[in-house]
């Protein structure tokens, strides 16, 4: 029998932003059973915490959808590590998680009702941008036209530990209107090597900007995934890369998600260039939503 907590992340409220599942306590567990919990599970992604592999990490954690393993995930990173740090009575919370894009850094910021969990994301990666034919075929299974993405940007693959396609469109509106193709995307996913698309607006804010975006990942069992780390940090990446973020030292802004599917969150997005190159970290809040049981052989218990 196995306790699966349930973790909404990138939210204060239960029922909002992305909710995840968390095995605390996964050691024994072989790869076919922590596939099956997850599967049980039923979201976007369950993360199993596992004791630690070498001396330079403290814990691994492992990351499943209901139908494969992915390197990463930031929502059920945001929400096993709030788990743990709450359990832990721990304000200063700061482990070196082992995952599958390596070991990275997680940390607890802020104080009181402003705690945030941070994590430092993987190297950043600007990818294979799509050619024509590729861009026109992402564009039928999103069902819009050339004239809704945003002007002279490519639609490229950028990756902080599991990549994504950047999607930038001219308006939220155009964001939260999709109604995709999710047969011709996961087909597409085939060509290009890359299993997620992030669709996303850009609107000055408070002096700065926002975003405003959706992921689809159907080629891995994700219709649409409420609020996703993974697809906002390498975001982050791509409008500095494009000059639509100032080339400064450190800035952070807001990116929300998640309102076309009634459960809006809100990623923050830091881009640090204080050392050598970028580094990218994204932070959310989160709040604990219930528990599950699993039980082998009883596939419908709860």
């Amino acid at each position: 029998m196995t306790m699966i907590h349930v973790v909404d992340a990138f939210t204060r409220t239960p029922g909002q932003g992305n909710r995840a599942g968390v095995v605390l306590e996964a050691e024994g567990l072989s790869s076919g059973d922590m596939q099956a919990i997850a599967a049980f599970a039923g979201f976007s992604e369950t993360a199993f915490v596992l004791p630690a592999q070498a001396a330079d990490h403290d814990l691994q954690v492992r990351y499943f959808t209901p139908s494969a393993e992915v390197p990463i995930c930031g929502h059920a990173t945001v929400a096993t590590h709030f788990l743990r740090a709450q359990m832990l009575g721990q304000a200063d919370y700061r482990v070196r998680a082992l995952t599958g894009a390596g070991v990275l850094p997680v940390r607890t910021c802020g104080s009181g009702a402003e705690a945030r969990v941070e994590m430092t994301q993987g190297e950043v990666a600007h990818g294979h941008v799509l050619d024509a034919e590729e861009r026109a075929e992402l564009l039928a299974a999103l069902e819009i036209s050339e004239a809704d993405l945003a002007e002279g940007l490519p639609v490229q693959v950028v990756s902080t530990g599991h990549s994504k396609v950047m999607v930038p469109l001219r308006s939220r509106e155009t964001v939260d209107g999709l109604q995709p193709s999710l047969p011709r995307l996961a087909a597409l996913s085939k060509r290009i090597g890359c299993n997620g698309y992030f669709p996303f607006a850009a609107e000055p804010a408070d002096g700065g900007l926002e975003t405003h975006g959706r992921m689809f990942a159907p080629a891995i069992g994700i219709a649409e995934d409420p609020v996703t780390g993974n697809a906002n940090g390498p975001a982050g990446a791509y409008l500095l890369a494009q000059g639509l973020l100032p080339d400064v030292p450190l800035q952070t802004y807001a990116g929300h998600q998640g309102r076309a599917l009634g459960g809006p969150g809100t990623v923050f997005v830091t881009l640090d260039q204080t050392g050598s190159g970028l580094t990218v970290r994204i932070s959310g809040h989160a709040v604990e939503a219930g528990t599950l049981t699993f039980t082998p052989g009883r596939p419908d218990s709860r």
